[in-house]
């Protein structure tokens, strides 16, 4: 008898939760939701996966291209691979992905960067400036 009030009164009241693939709240403004990697700007240098602590994250490289692997469900959305990424190519959006049944993973493929040419320095004394004054006659 003593929980008669509250069942009557759940009963008659709004529901405390929502029904999820059909009513979906909005987001927070700095939630951290879906990973995001621009392909073309990657390096594939292995960092986000070296630092990701759920370990959903792959990169493999060879000569010419690389491919960077991401496991969903294994994802925490933690956002460190974000902030260690070094030409920030990684982000987050404040949205989830949408609810799936079976389980998935992305592969990216991408091809690597050109590594610049390092041009061999001058040296000091063949510099245009020292050469200007090493013509100059002593007055």
């Amino acid at each position: 008898m003593k929980m008669l009030p509250t069942v009557l009164a759940n009963l008659f009241s709004k529901t405390a939760t929502r029904n999820y693939p059909f009513f979906v709240r909005e987001n927070f403004e700095h939630a951290r939701g879906e990973l995001i990697n621009d392909i073309d700007r990657c390096i594939f240098c292995g960092t986000c996966a070296r630092k990701c602590p759920s370990q959903c994250l792959t990169v493999e490289r060879d000569k010419t291209e690389g491919s960077w692997t991401l496991e969903f469900f294994a994802c925490v959305g933690c956002g460190v691979c974000v902030d260690v990424c070094p030409v920030s190519c990684l982000s987050q959006k404040t949205s989830h992905r949408p609810v799936v049944v079976e389980r998935s993973v992305i592969t990216l493929r991408g091809k690597l960067p050109e590594r610049p040419v390092r041009h061999a320095m001058p040296d000091k004394a063949e510099t245009p400036d020292k050469a200007k004054t090493a013509e100059k006659p002593a007055e």
